[in-house]
């Protein structure tokens, strides 16, 4: 069986090829193709799409397609079920999920680094998989510091790091990386849109939808850009020679009854109340 994704695989579209080769078809073929090429080329090949929005493989909220794979396949196996949590973790920067998962994002991030061939890239992938599949059937009791001093040393060290990272919640790569996207587009491109920018960043939009309100001071995906917009149409509206319906537009609403009514809401007066307040100061 032909099976097709996007190219340039890191997490996800490693460890399902993976999976299938090893669990579900040992003859698959696997192909990687530029994202907008995949739907086509899936067709021409007789390829079942995975891991991108809108087929069956794909994320369903927090899970990923690792995850669908084993549901779809009824594979029961407790050592991929632990080798998914850890998949999971890596491949949505939610390291928290398991204390592998930010190994192996870095090991990943930097297999795909250093090698541009995508096939090339399956195939050592496929060792890391097969590694950490031995480590999940056989290892995961064993721990490499056995001297019980050092093991002391590591017990109050790991007790000051869980302190620290209870103190403070850190900022997941994708959360900075979207804040950038929408500072950098929010003066040309008011009509931004949650699933394109979750697909540039290769996370599933139901996920970022979910976790964006914790990065985003408690907003959500549409109240983050309404703010955005209404502190631009602020800083809009110390210009004279614009109208209001000019800053609707230049703003991203719809027309000027819109713009009115979301700024009153937000800003507790209508626009022509808070210029002429701004011209008083």
């Amino acid at each position: 069986m032909n099976w097709i994704t996007r190219e340039r695989p890191k997490i996800d579209r490693i460890a399902c090829p993976w999976l299938i080769k090893r669990f579900i078809d040992p003859d698959a073929q696997i192909f990687y193709v530029p994202f907008n090429l995949v739907r086509q080329k899936a067709i021409e090949l007789d390829a079942t799409p995975f891991d991108i929005p809108d087929t069956e493989f794909t994320h369903y909220e927090d899970r990923c397609t690792f995850d669908f794979f084993l549901e779809k396949y009824e594979i029961e196996d407790p050592a991929l079920k632990d080798m998914a949590t850890i998949i999971r973790g890596a491949d949505t920067d939610n390291h928290s999920l398991a204390s592998q998962s930010a190994g192996l994002w870095a090991i990943s991030a930097g297999l795909a680094f250093n090698i541009t061939d995508d096939q090339e890239l399956l195939e050592k992938g496929m060792l890391i998989y097969d590694a950490l599949y031995s480590w999940a059937v056989h290892l995961q009791k064993q721990k490499h510091t056995q001297n019980p001093t050092e093991k002391l040393l590591l017990a109050v060290f790991n007790t000051y790091l869980d302190k620290q990272n209870s103190e403070e919640i850190k900022t997941p790569k994708w959360a900075q990386e979207l804040k950038e996207i929408i500072q950098d587009q929010i003066d040309t491109n008011l009509s931004l849109s949650l699933k394109e920018i979750s697909e540039g960043l290769q996370i599933h939009p139901s996920y970022v939808s979910r976790e964006f309100s914790k990065y985003f001071s408690n907003l959500s995906f549409g109240e983050y850009i309404r703010k955005l917009r209404i502190e631009k149409a602020i800083d809009l509206l110390s210009n004279p020679d614009l109208t209001l319906s000019e800053i609707a537009y230049l703003t991203g609403f719809s027309d000027q009854s819109h713009f009115t009514r979301i700024f009153k809401a937000q800003m507790g007066k209508n626009p022509s109340d808070f210029r002429r307040n701004l011209r008083k100061k």
